[in-house]
């Protein structure tokens, strides 16, 4: 095989690899340049499709978890208590002192922003990514996937429930709790126990095609996030705020991810875990999920201009965890 042909296969290879990325790319270049149908009220019917697409993904999702798998991991209390307290205690504690801190030195942080941190520390931590990372550097897969799984579905009540505790002064998230936690639960919980009840009647169908469930399920966030920056660009944010905002967002972004990391890691090693202990712990500890996150974000904050913004650390989170981790699995794995 020649030197291009080599070149083209491995550029091949990378772009497959990295779909979903260069598509998220795609959809935030889109929106700049062709925002008038992804607004609100746009020939694309974006309060529709997004309600609707919030609905698909949940339920996918539910379809898609293996409980009979699941079960293999339930007897590790220790494990379970550092995943989820990191998860829903330690990640939001450490928002808030960012939140308290960072103003300091970034004098003219945009308040959406500022909210997009705080949401991104009260998301569940991924599934399929913190399982496969997990496998890869012979961790405790049973256990990462049971703990990945147990904060998607605490996440669906959790994670707007610590928005309202935390960010009771943000547009949607400073209205009744009522109303909205029976919004969450028609177009999340509700599709999510769907799939999950209907799991047993197409389990061998569903795991066949995992990659076309996924492939729907992010082309859903790709459409959420797009309308999300059409929103924003009608509105004219990206021209009160620039791209300073988001390079000094990305630099908070790499900070809160170190910061966690060592805190795991030192935590892993205070508790005297094993190591298939340890690597578990980490990968989903550390990781948050944007597919549970942009659909959130959607329904709590709603789809106005600030969307995009408060959208954006986990935007950056999600390539960065994604990258640092992969090259950690691989090392760990050897």
């Amino acid at each position: 095989m020649s030197r291009i042909s080599k070149a083209a296969s491995s550029t091949g290879l990378w772009i497959r690899g990295n779909g979903f990325l260069l598509a998220l790319g795609v959809a935030v270049m889109a929106a700049f340049a062709f925002p008038d149908g992804g607004a609100r009220g746009g020939v694309l019917n974006p309060e529709w499709i997004n309600n609707g697409g919030i609905a698909l993904i949940l339920f996918l999702q539910g379809l898609s978890l293996a409980f009979e798998k699941i079960r293999e991991g339930a007897g590790n209390w220790r494990l379970h208590l550092i995943i989820q307290a990191f998860t829903f205690g330690v990640f939001p504690i450490v928002g808030l002192v960012m939140d308290q801190i960072v103003p300091f030195f970034w004098s003219g942080q945009p308040q959406a922003i500022r909210d997009g941190f705080l949401f991104l520390c009260v998301l569940p931590s991924t599934v399929s990514t913190s399982v496969v990372l997990t496998a890869v550097a012979r961790g405790n897969t049973p256990g990462a996937l049971f703990n990945a799984a147990l904060s998607n579905i605490a996440g669906v009540i959790l994670t707007p429930l610590l928005v309202h505790l935390l960010m009771t002064g943000t547009g949607q998230a400073s209205t009744g709790f009522g109303p909205l936690l029976m919004k969450i639960t028609l177009l999340t919980l509700l599709p999510f126990a769907l799939g999950m009840m209907m799991r047993p009647l197409v389990k061998n169908r569903v795991d066949a095609n995992k990659k076309w469930i996924t492939r729907i399920s992010n082309a859903v966030i790709v459409f959420i996030v797009y309308s999300a920056f059409c929103d924003s660009v009608k509105e004219r944010v990206w021209e009160k705020y620039g791209a300073l905002q988001t390079g000094a967002t990305g630099l908070v972004v790499v900070l809160l991810f170190a910061g966690i990391s060592l805190l795991v890691y030192g935590v892993c090693r205070m508790a005297k875990l094993n190591r298939e202990d340890a690597i578990a712990a980490y990968f989903c500890s550390v990781k948050k999920t944007l597919a549970m996150g942009v659909p959130l974000a959607a329904l709590i904050f709603g789809t106005g201009g600030d969307l995009s913004l408060i959208l954006l650390p986990i935007m950056l989170y999600h390539p960065l965890q994604l990258f640092v981790n992969g090259v950690l699995a691989n090392r760990w794995g050897k």
